[in-house]
């Protein structure tokens, strides 16, 4: 990638890393497309014929999935069949290749094909090897499946999720694979930081369902401190008062006044500084103890204008706020548009599909990044050029230092006689 101020060459900060991905469906294939979108090489190995199981998941571009697409942007891929010696063959050279090692299988499954993590710590020690499961690879749930509605479930997380008279409801993104996936990328990098320090992979086990835990903020907290079992409180924080959204004329505008100061400018803002002077509302404490009362007044305010008119006074006088946006009005969002958070990424077909680019802005990050179109693979796609590629190290390594004449302690069973 080139600076197009300067032509001075930019490398992105994980150019030179290799990644071996061996996941399906979600929680691992977004934990290597960060790894991609950073600039590692991610070589996905897929199934025989039908590859990943997203390939089938809507919606669909002339019959290719927008689904896969997204999470499967600029990695390449190759097919292999475990039961071939050709093919396991051909692993083993990946594997000497590789840095890191992906993989979203229920534990034992790698084991069962003999590429498990204990197993390729012997073999090749210098790989980073990250499993992300529903559970965690120890403890009595380790065997069972886990989706994210399950971990979200059993994590708690829809317990805090919708309104206080309605059910219990799921996070409208699947926050379960996704926080699986971001935890393993930070364990992933962690890896090889370590790794550069002592020349030894590591094992980074995820559970989801550990990461759901992570990520329920101070729910324990406020659980082990009050002795009440916490709840759905709709869009309101439980903490903090106001920081939920209010009726105005036409819709609907969130306010998040989180400290003393805030709610008086927002008193100010909205022509009604005696609020900020009710007894009710002085601190944000009693705000949150009064949250009923508090409601009822901002809204007989904020009923008088329109949500822009609103907005244009909060944000004037420094409070956060925003208008409750839908999917459809983000592509044109003038901040992240300004942010290149969109890319465009494509199959075999001409159309390109719109989507959530790289949020991770760094000094080598390009800085014409939205107008990127990244590739998706077809199954399969990169086999004859992996193969092409594998050949000439091999071919290079024996000009070099005339491996057939080792004697036979020195060379690994299989491991120069490739193809």
């Amino acid at each position: 990638m080139s600076d197009s101020k300067n032509g001075v060459k930019r490398r992105l900060p994980l150019e030179g890393i290799t990644v071996l991905d061996f996941s399906r469906v979600l929680s691992g294939p977004y934990c290597t497309m960060v790894l991609a979108d950073l600039g590692a090489r991610v070589i996905k190995v897929e199934r025989i014929g039908t590859g990943d199981d997203t390939r089938a998941f809507g919606p669909f571009v002339e019959e290719e999935s927008a689904y896969f697409m997204c999470f499967n942007r600029g990695k390449e891929s190759i097919a292999l069949d475990f039961k071939s010696p050709r093919d396991r063959e051909l692993l083993e050279r990946l594997l000497d290749k590789a840095d890191v090692v992906v993989e979203n299988f229920r534990p034992g499954v790698m084991d069962r094909l003999g590429y498990g993590a204990e197993q390729l710590s012997r073999t090749h020690p210098h790989i980073v090897y990250a499993s992300i499961s529903g559970f965690g690879h120890t403890g009595p749930y380790k065997g069972l499946p886990g989706y994210d509605i399950v971990v979200q479930a059993m994590g708690g997380l829809m317990s805090l999720t919708g309104w206080q008279d309605g059910r219990p409801a799921r996070v409208g993104t699947s926050i379960g694979d996704l926080g699986a996936a971001l935890f393993g990328v930070i364990g992933i990098l962690a890896g090889l930081y370590k790794r550069s320090k002592d020349a030894q992979g590591t094992h980074v086990d995820i559970g989801m369902l550990d990461c759901q835990a992570a990520l329920m903020e101070t729910a324990f907290a406020r659980f082990d401190v009050e002795g009440k079992v916490p709840t759905r409180t709709g869009d309101a924080h439980p903490s903090l008062a106001p920081f939920e959204s209010f009726a105005a004329k036409g819709g609907r505008i969130v306010i998040a006044a989180g400290n003393d100061q805030l709610f008086m400018l927002m008193a100010d803002a909205l022509e009604e500084p005696q609020l900020a002077l009710d007894a009710r509302f002085l601190t944000n404490d009693l705000r949150v103890r009064n949250r009923p009362d508090m409601v009822e007044a901002i809204e007989r305010i904020t009923l008088n204008r329109s949500v822009d008119e609103w907005l244009a006074k909060l944000n004037e006088a420094g409070v956060p706020c925003s208008p409750i946006n839908s999917v459809d009005g983000l592509f044109d969002h003038p901040q992240l548009v300004s942010r290149n958070m969109f890319i465009q990424v494509q199959g075999k077909s001409s159309r390109k599909v719109k989507t959530a680019g790289n949020p991770i802005k760094m000094s080598t990050s390009p800085e014409e990044d939205i107008t990127v179109t990244k590739r998706a693979p077809r199954v399969s796609e990169h086999r004859e050029a992996i193969l092409a590629e594998l050949m000439a190290d091999k071919g290079a390594y024996e000009a070099q230092c005339h491996c057939e004449e080792l004697p036979e302690s020195q060379v690994k069973e299989g491991h120069y006689q490739f193809l």
